[in-house]
């Protein structure tokens, strides 16, 4: 699937505990955070996704998730708000790309590189999924990635005297200017959100 205005294929693979989180508007939506799992298949991600973390009984995940393969599924529906980004979960939808990341020690201060890279798979379904995305949420225009929006540090695992970025995804190989340009989107940079 080349042509961005056909619909990309989505499984409805919803999370057990979707109904428990906060319902909203799809009108409060007008940005997209992108994601790398930081895990190494769709499997362990599935997995991390249906932890229970809170009280309400809910965890952290995003919406949308995209393996190497291109194929996506939804997690949570954009109807719901996910726990995926501190501080802009009510206005935003999260999307997830397979890719080991840091795995499995994301913290410890010499495995920082985000060196995976994306498959073309994956770039497409990205494109395609904003770009239905946009279609059905009014008011979506900006795009942003985890490290933009969360620029928090946390001590180190190997050494607790060095501190190291708590979010580093999508990373420095996620093609900006290639999904920028094929949907129009406005990338959310932290300087723009003061």
């Amino acid at each position: 699937m080349n042509d961005l205005s056909s619909a990309w294929p989505i499984r409805q693979h919803r999370l057990p505990y979707e109904a428990k989180l906060d319902a909203r508007g799809i009108g409060q939506i007008d940005l997209v955070v992108m994601h790398c799992t930081e895990l190494p298949d769709m499997a362990m991600a599935r997995e991390y996704g249906e932890r229970v973390l809170y009280p309400a009984g809910t965890g952290n995940s995003g919406h949308y998730y995209i393996d190497r393969d291109g194929s996506v599924e939804c997690y949570v529906g954009p109807e719901f708000v996910a726990h995926h980004t501190r501080g802009y979960n009510p206005r935003a939808i999260g999307i997830e790309l397979v890719n080991t990341g840091r795995y499995p020690d994301w913290y410890h201060s010499g495995r920082q590189r985000m060196d995976e890279p994306y498959t073309e798979d994956q770039i497409r379904a990205v494109s395609a999924l904003l770009v239905q995305l946009q279609a059905t949420l009014p008011n979506l225009r900006w795009i942003a990635g985890h490290e933009d929006l969360d620029t928090a540090e946390v001590e180190a695992s190997d050494d607790p005297s060095c501190r190291v970025r708590r979010k580093r995804d999508p990373g420095p190989l996620f093609p900006w200017s290639r999904i920028l340009t094929e949907t129009g989107l406005t990338r959310l940079l932290p300087e723009a959100t003061a």
